[in-house]
């Protein structure tokens, strides 16, 4: 069920660690685009848990490049780095249900044994640390081996059942669907890691619970991970958004733009001559 609101409320909700492209700017514009047909309001919200990535400059650039856009948004903007004492709560409340559990595993032990890949592609979990003894895992605990803290994929299940999740689409406005959620196929995955209290899938569904988000227009590379997001509402007793999936901007190769690539950020294309108005008719704004 979506949470109850006198109005529907969106957000977007970037990490920043390097400049916006073309794909984050269809993103943008297209929440703004949602909300103003539902009637609603647009939030922005900086995802930055990565301390080592997400820079203070590049926070500043999103939103002068929002600005640039035309964008705007209810102050003060949500921060994750200000939040962790909040995801670390959340995480304790799964720790305390039993469905939390330490994993010493390196990367490459992990990509060894695994029997699959997640929708990401990342090698499934193989379970190696999920029946360790507890009182071998306070003996590491206490030694300071690296750690990682995963989520009992099979034991959230058995607590839930049979999830659901309600999506629309293309448009916002059209007849909700609903649909089955399949979070097993993202196996034990990582909620907290050693120094950085939460992970993505953690304390996107806190935040978007605590500001109260009736819809999340997402692309559709994070379709998969609504699955997982569904159980962790239902685990920690959040309410659940209505879904969106939106198109992804391509490059000429028909792969993803990302900023790992080097696809051309806004501020090259506004360094090049674009206008706000050649960006918005490129993007079909």
């Amino acid at each position: 069920m979506s949470s109850p609101s006198s109005k529907p409320i969106l957000r977007f909700a970037p990490s920043p660690n390097g400049r916006l492209h073309l794909g984050h700017a269809y993103s943008a514009l297209y929440t703004w685009q949602a909300a103003a047909l539902l009637g609603g309001t647009a939030l922005l919200r900086m995802e930055d848990t990565d301390p080592e990535r997400c820079k203070p400059e590049f926070a500043q650039a999103i939103i002068d490049d929002l600005h640039w856009l035309g964008l705007d948004w209810p102050e003060p903007v949500m921060v994750q780095s200000e939040r962790f004492p909040i995801y670390a709560e959340a995480a304790n409340r799964l720790r305390d249900a039993d469905l939390l559990y330490p994993c010493f595993c390196s990367r490459s032990g992990i990509a060894a044994k695994a029997d699959g890949t997640d929708p990401d592609g990342a090698p499934l979990y193989p379970g190696t640390c999920r029946h360790l003894h507890r009182g071998e895992q306070i003996e590491r605990l206490q030694r300071g081996d690296p750690v990682q803290f995963r989520l009992d994929i099979e034991k959230a299940i058995a607590r839930t059942g049979m999830l659901t999740f309600t999506i629309v689409g293309p448009l916002v406005t059209d007849r909700p669907q609903v649909r089955y959620a399949h979070p097993e196929r993202w196996g034990d995955v990582v909620l907290q890691r050693k120094g950085t209290p939460t992970s993505y899938h953690l304390s996107v569904v806190v935040d978007d619970a605590a500001q109260a988000i009736t819809h999340v227009t997402r692309g559709r590379d994070m379709e998969a991970a609504t699955d997982l997001h569904v159980l962790l509402q239902f685990l920690l007793g959040l309410p659940s958004p209505i879904y969106n999936f939106h198109r992804l901007i391509l490059d000429a190769e028909g792969k993803k733009l990302s900023k790992s690539k080097g696809s051309p950020n806004l501020a090259s294309l506004r360094d090049a001559g674009w206008t706000q108005q050649d960006v918005r008719r490129e993007l079909g704004f």
